[in-house]
């Protein structure tokens, strides 16, 4: 089979890009080395929120275009997995976020009193919160629905996939530290741990940028999601036990009854981090094809992945400027 675009990437921005570029009207495949449940994307908590991400000026922007597409798909959370959910994000202040804040309806500061555990300060808000295994199966159906198809295989080097397409979009997430190479590349290890939801219907994090250890809860579908980590150059995918039991107990102290909730399963993922921020260039290959990268999205690869699609697929179309792909569910 031939095609237009090959994008290397399963993850939610391989997948998302594919779309984008399928709704351009490109015959796209996606080469993806593992099964999308595989994935960092399918562990990933998935609230919408910019977090360990650079550049962040460009972050800001991309984010916002994704707000807008998330919004629309949360009209159909069964088919997509895309909710509104209220929630807090405690240790945190409106003046030390970015322009893009002043732009998310209803996000405001609150009354010390009103921020729960031993928190000082807090935003409130209602974000949308992604079911990762329905949404990247949903992905999927809509790259199908427009034409594209998604083939399991591993790439070695760029060769390959330019030899069966004269465009290669590049969504490896942490494989590009290898394929590219990019030594700018590092690994953020966060752990999750699943527990039956014994009631929690609001989500929370305390999650400073610079902390290795987090505290968070997601109510999911079937599920509550406790977190977390962000662990600067661990590499064991492995859970460990002692840190899921640090991640309960520092849940328990905003919700004491996740305390006695069962636990479901652990997970891992290593969120791609770069230390120049998120690459979005497209260089020439030695044979004359076009390689477009799009990796570096650090924690926030859901939250940018419809933004940072439409500069990526820019990239392939030769479009100066962003494009109106995205909200219809």
């Amino acid at each position: 089979m031939g095609g237009d675009v090959i994008v290397v990437g399963g993850g939610v921005v391989g997948l998302t890009t594919a779309v984008v570029l399928a709704e351009r009207g490109l015959r796209v495949r996606v080469w993806a080395r593992d099964p999308a449940e595989a994935t960092t994307s399918a562990v990933a908590g998935a609230l919408w929120w910019p977090y360990r991400i650079e550049p962040a000026e460009e972050a800001g922007v991309w984010a916002l275009e994704s707000l807008e597409v998330y919004g629309a798909l949360a009209g159909a959370p069964r088919e997509t997995g895309v909710r509104w959910v209220p929630g807090v994000h405690a240790d945190t202040r409106l003046d030390g976020l970015g322009a893009w804040a002043a732009r998310v309806p209803g996000l405001r500061q609150l009354p010390p009193d009103e921020v729960p555990g031993p928190y000082a300060t807090g935003l409130a808000a209602r974000l949308p919160l992604i079911d990762m295994p329905v949404h990247l199966a949903w992905l999927r159906g809509r790259l199908e629905a427009a034409g594209g198809v998604v083939e399991r295989r591993a790439v070695a080097a760029w060769e390959e996939p330019a030899a069966a397409a004269p465009v290669v979009v590049n969504c490896t997430g942490l494989a590009a530290r290898e394929l590219v190479p990019d030594a700018g590349l590092r690994p953020v290890r966060g752990q999750l741990v699943l527990v039956e939801n014994p009631g929690v219907e609001e989500w929370f994090t305390a999650a400073d940028a610079g902390a290795a250890e987090t505290t968070y809860f997601f109510p999911q579908p079937g599920r509550l999601v406790l977190g977390g980590t962000a662990e600067e150059g661990a590499e064991g995918r492995e859970p460990d036990r002692a840190t899921a039991a640090g991640i309960v107990a520092r849940c328990a102290r905003i919700r004491p009854e996740i305390a006695g909730a069962r636990v479901l399963g652990h997970r891992v993922g290593l969120r791609p981090a770069r230390a120049a921020g998120v690459r979005v260039e497209g260089v020439r290959l030695p044979g004359g094809g076009l390689l477009v990268h799009h990796y570096g999205h650090g924690g926030a690869g859901v939250t940018v992945a419809w933004g940072c699609a439409r500069r990526a697929a820019d990239l392939v179309t030769g479009r100066a400027g962003g494009a109106a792909e995205g909200p219809r569910p």
